[in-house]
């Protein structure tokens, strides 16, 4: 499988910024215009861009309308979008703004019911549920809840299970312990879920640092790889990491 370089933007309260290990409180910003840096990512020859509303992550309610529209006409990026969707207005209003795909995070795990009924009812194309995950005292993979302090009771593969049931096809995983750290993608996390779920597009996110992450989890063949904070600081380049 060729597995797709997806440059990752998060926005928060306008501005491009990257948080560590999901914290609110170590954050970077960057001097970068999100429009602009989405067009140059475009140029350098991406094919799918992964826009997070930080702000709506934190309140509900996806804010980020007006950007994902202007990038949808600017560009020819196919558009994954998330942050703060907790209703079906809210994905409604989403797509109608120009995103292919909806990235759902924290009503996968405290809304399942709700969650299957949209994947029913959009399809399978139409969604990625996104789980941030950790190893509880035992070894298993679990995903966290609020803020990363929790760890729900059921495990990773439980709940990927449920939502299997109900079509899941597309699934993006991040080990919280690689999280904007830079200390390349856990690619035993990711060869577990090729083993278990063959049949799942599964997108590697937390940690890529240089290229030779890249070339690792190319060579695993996952569907899709998210890079976030490399490009940011220039330790390659997208057309580099599409290049390899």
């Amino acid at each position: 499988m060729n597995t797709e370089m997806i440059p990752a933007i998060d926005v928060r309260e306008g501005c491009v910024v990257r948080l560590q290990q999901g914290d609110y409180n170590r954050q970077t910003t960057y001097a970068m215009d999100p429009l602009s840096l989405a067009q140059d990512y475009s140029a350098q020859g991406a094919q799918v861009l992964h826009l997070v509303d930080l702000d709506a992550a934190r309140l509900g309610g996806f804010s980020l309308h007006t950007l994902l529209n202007a990038i949808k006409r600017s560009t020819r990026l196919r558009l994954q979008a998330g942050g703060g969707i907790r209703t079906r207005e809210h994905l409604i209003a989403l797509f109608e703004a120009g995103a292919e795909r909806a990235v759902i995070g924290t009503l996968a795990l405290t809304e399942k019911a709700k969650v299957k009924s949209w994947l029913q009812e959009f399809g399978a194309e139409a969604i990625t549920l996104a789980f941030d995950v950790r190893t509880d005292a035992r070894g298993i993979w679990r995903c966290a809840s609020h803020g990363w302090t929790e760890l729900e009771p059921d495990s990773l593969d439980d709940t990927i299970g449920f939502y299997r049931s109900c079509g899941l096809k597309h699934l993006l995983c991040t080990d919280i312990a690689r999280d904007g750290l830079l200390g390349g993608y856990n690619l035993e996390l990711y060869r577990h879920l090729q083993t278990r779920w063959p049949d799942l597009a599964v997108q590697a996110s937390g940690g890529v640092s240089q290229i030779a992450d890249v070339r690792a989890i190319k060579a695993m063949g996952v569907s899709g790889a998210i890079i976030g904070r490399a490009l940011l600081e220039g330790r390659f380049s997208l057309s580099e990491a599409l290049s390899c």
